[in-house]
């Protein structure tokens, strides 16, 4: 992983956090990276200083200087998270979204999930869309015998 200082251009100041630096090359190409201040895509990296690790400091995860800082008051609602939060929201939305459709659209056959989707792969029964619940070793069975199977989005505030 690894942290960029950026700003976009209207002067607004924001970190975040990318899986490499290719992975930021080609997430501000596609405009995904995005001011949390204002929403713009015309976003940099601006200029910071090297973390240097010495000898001593290695194995230990402590955070830079600057990451004790107050952040500034046009910067307040941003920071690392602030843009993964979102992502997050949007990505649940849209799961959220997908398991409501599958549970109007399908039949609940519960337990029956595995011995169901059996009988509709082998032409004992008419095909229809169904979700129910199947073990680990049901599922693997099933998709060891080439029937699609995928597990139903489940949000963490539907565990709770």
């Amino acid at each position: 992983m690894i942290r960029y200082a950026l700003h976009c251009d209207r002067d607004h100041s924001f970190e975040s956090w990318f899986q490499s630096s290719s992975a930021y090359d080609q997430q501000v190409k596609r405009k995904l990276v995005t001011c949390p201040v204002c929403g713009s895509a015309k976003v940099e990296k601006a200029i910071m200083a090297p973390r240097i690790v010495g000898k001593k400091g290695r194995g230990r995860a402590t955070p830079p200087p600057e990451a004790a800082t107050a952040p500034t008051p046009e910067a307040a609602p941003s920071g690392p998270t602030s843009l993964l939060m979102a992502q997050e929201k949007e990505l649940r939305a849209k799961l959220k979204e997908l398991r409501d459709h599958i549970v109007k659209n399908a039949d609940n056959v519960g337990e029956r999930f595995a011995n169901e989707a059996r009988a509709m792969h082998y032409g004992d029964k008419e095909h229809r869309p169904i979700y129910g619940e199947a073990s680990p070793e049901e599922a693997k069975s099933l998709i060891d015998e080439g029937i699609e199977v995928s597990p139903l989005p489940t949000l963490p505030e539907d565990r709770n």
